[in-house]
This record gives structure tokens, C-alpha cells and sequence, in this order.
């Protein structure tokens, strides 16, 4: 399962935005370092089920399909808010940190509204440049990473240049607690243009170029622009998405507000909608309520911003793909008559080989051909899957167990 770390200066909503994801209840309050220890969760991406598009209705395994989306699970993981300093220590920011070494992509929380200083104290709105705080978290992040690889660099570049042990494979040894494989390194390495040069010609600015550069391919960063209802944050979201590639309008609170009200049976909603409908009688402040999350958050940006941040470091950050599964082309079903089982998230440039080692290695092992459903054509094992495909896998393993 992908993991989504989110991370974030203190007081900004990380814990809102961790709620509002999960419906898991935790600390919530205007002052920092109210989350010590980290949250982990499950929260979903969305995607539009292919059931109707055949005709059929899907019974899932892996994910649930609510009005034609289906819902794919991944963990996020809230880590303590940091602060200038933190990868050196300061406020428990190294242990924080340390949290997210598993992390596949990074949602980073921002007051988009400029009302909490560096440190997560409250300011007045608009006193606060919220691109700073992206350049100070994304500096902490980068030097905590910086101080991982470059501790003893200089005995192990040495060691590994002296040996003759491949450079790749060393890198990868050193970095394997960091989620990080080896189409990571290359490309760092490439874009670091330090391919091919022993380890111990770095220079130590050269050392951080490709630090950086690694971190950035390894654990590719959205910003979660919070707050996004307030005057003052609309003109900084502009500014932000001028300055950055992924930056997503959100209000947290919004969202955490109708995902309790759609539980509670008072509206229809569901996360990523454009809209809600009211079932249930309200009382006065109730309808107020709703009405400013209509007024200033759906019509303004189309939706709460919470499940599309979710859904953009998914699939445009870390560029996955939607794969479905099937054993039986005809009913598009498992073995147990299950219908569309399964959603399964890949890279994109995956092949039907990737997709059999995703399922299972013995059907990996065993691979023969595939079949592309929809076209009702073989496929080999070099294909490029697509987006939505659903997808037969033939193994001689799947044939034996039959």
C-alpha cells in the first residue's frame, strides 16, 4: 500500500487535514505540538470504476465503490509539526522526521492564509508569506535527508570506490531504510550528472546537489494550500501555484465538517463531490454552516481540496496508474465469482509483468501472455499498461492451481 506522509509547520491543520481524511479523531487545538507521536491512517484515492462501462456490477476485494467511484486504500501517516531546526533536533524534529522514512510521497500542510508565524503561533491573517514556509519545511526535509546519506560519506565512499563494488547497489545498500530503489538513483545520479564518477570524487556541494535531487524523485512533495476559505488565502494560492508544480487548494476543516455531517445522515456526500444534498432537517446553525462551505470553499474551488491533494500526489506526483484485474475475461470476475475484485495502483510505464509480481510472484514466475479486456487482445509481458485497463494475466502457475 502507498504511504502519504503529511507533514507540515505546527498549527497549520495537519491534524484537520489527517481527520478529514481518515475520520480518525485525534488531538485537534490552536496551539503547536498538539500531535506528538504520529497518526496512521487509512484514507482512499478516487477513481472512476470501469463496472459500467461493462455493463456489470462490481463486488470489491481491495477497495469499495460508492456511485460509480471506486475508492483505493493508502496510508497516511501525520508526523509532529516541525520547525527551523528540526533535522538538527530541535523539538524532537529528528524523531519526527525519522517517521517518515517509509513515506512514498509527502503532502505538505500549509497556512495558506499567512496567520501562523515560523513556529505555528498565531499571527494576524496575511502577516505571513506561506511560500516561506514551503522553502522552510522543504528545507528541513532536505537537510534531514542530506544528514542520513552524508554521515560517514568520506570512509564509505572510499571503502566502496576501493573495493570495486558496484556503486548502485552500494547506494541502494546504504539507502534501503529510505523507500528508495534503484530507477530513484539513477535517475538522481543522471539529473546530478555524477553517473559514472567514483563516490569519493564528490565534492560536498556535489553531495547535496544529488541529496536533493533524490529526495525530490524519491519522495516528490504537494502542498496542501489549508485555510484556502479565508480572504487572505486566495491571492497566496495563486502566488504558490506560480512558484510550484503541485500545490492543491484545501480546506480541511470543510471537508472534516460534511464527512461528519454525511455520517450523521444529514446530507448525501461524498469525498472529492462538487456539491452535497441536504436529507435531514437542520437546525439554523447547522444551515449556516453548510451554506458557508457552499459559498466559500465548492463554488470557489469545485471541492474541499482534501481528496483531490490525495489524489494528485498519487497520480500526478508519484504517477501511478489504475489496473483491474481479472481471471475470467467473460464475467470479469476472480475465481470466487468475485466481479472486478480488485483496483490495484502501478507506476506509470508498468507492464503486465509488474502487474503478476504485484498480485502474486508466483504468478510472475509463470507468466505467459496477458489480455487486455477491453480490446479483447493478447498483450506480452513488455506492454505498457494504461490507465484503467483491465487486464487477464495467463501463468502456467494460474493454470496448475485451476
Amino acid at each position: 500500500m502507498i504511504t502519504i506522509g503529511v507533514i507540515g509547520k505546527t498549527n497549520v491543520g495537519k491534524s484537520t487535514f489527517f481527520s478529514a481524511s481518515t475520520l480518525i479523531e485525534v488531538e485537534r487545538a490552536n496551539r503547536p505540538f498538539v500531535t506528538i507521536n504520529p497518526n496512521i491512517g487509512v484514507s482512499h484515492v478516487r477513481v472512476e470504476c470501469v463496472h459500467r462501462e461493462f455493463g456489470v456490477k462490481c463486488n470489491p476485494r481491495n477497495s469499495y465503490c460508492i456511485n460509480d467511484f471506486r475508492f483505493i486504500p493508502v496510508t497516511l501517516v501525520d508526523v509532529a509539526g516541525l520547525i527551523p531546526g528540526s533535522h538538527e533536533g530541535k523539538g524532537l524534529g529528528n524523531v519526527f522526521l525519522d517517521e517518515l522514512r517509509k513515506a512514498d510521497v509527502l503532502l505538505h500542510v500549509i497556512d495558506a492564509s499567512g496567520s501562523t508565524d515560523e513556529r505555528g503561533v498565531p499571527v494576524p491573517p496575511g502577516s505571513r508569506d506561506p511560500i516561506k514556509d514551503v522553502e522552510l519545511i522543504e528545507n528541513e526535509i532536505d537537510e534531514w535527508f542530506f544528514s542520513i546519506v552524508s554521515k560517514d560519506w568520506d570512509k564509505f565512499s572510499k571503502t566502496v570506490d576501493l573495493s570495486g563494488k558496484d556503486t548502485v547497489e552500494s547506494l541502494l545498500s546504504r539507502l534501503s531504510g529510505l523507500t528508495i530503489n534503484r530507477s530513484h538513483l539513477l535517475e538522481a545520479l543522471r539529473s546530478s550528472k555524477l553517473e559514472g564518477r567514483k563516490l569519493s570524487s564528490w565534492s560536498r556541494e556535489e553531495l547535496r546537489t544529488f541529496v536533493k535531487n533524490l529526495r525530490r524523485i524519491s519522495k516528490p512533495m504537494v502542498i496542501v494550500a489549508n485555510k484556502a476559505d479565508l480572504p487572505e488565502a486566495k491571492t497566496n494560492i495563486q502566488r504558490l501555484k506560480d512558484r510550484f508544480t503541485h500545490v492543491v487548494p484545501v480546506s480541511a476543516e470543510s471537508e472534516l465538517a460534511l464527512r461528519k455531517a454525511s455520517r450523521a445522515g444529514l446530507i448525501e456526500y461524498l469525498p472529492g463531490d462538487s456539491s452535497f444534498r441536504i436529507s435531514k432537517a437542520l437546525s439554523a446553525e447547522q444551515k449556516r454552516a453548510l451554506e458557508y462551505i457552499k459559498t466559500n470553499v465548492l463554488d470557489i474551488y469545485g471541492s474541499t481540496g482534501v481528496q483531490r491533494a490525495i489524489n494528485e500526489a498519487v497520480f500526478e506526483a508519484l504517477g501511478m496508474i489504475t489496473v483491474f484485474p481479472v481471471e475470467d475475461e467473460k464475467c470479469l470476475c476472480d475465481r470466487n465469482g468475485n466481479v472486478l475484485p480488485d483496483a490495484l495502483l502501478l507506476k506509470r510505464g508498468s507492464t503486465p509483468l509488474d502487474l503478476a509480481q504485484q498480485i502474486h510472484s508466483d504468478l510472475a514466475k509463470g507468466f505467459l501472455y496477458a489480455m487486455d479486456v477491453r480490446r479483447k487482445e493478447k498483450i506480452g509481458r513488455e506492454y505498457t499498461l494504461k490507465d484503467r485497463d483491465v487486464i487477464k494475466i495467463v501463468s502456467t502457475t494460474a493454470i496448475q492451481r485451476k
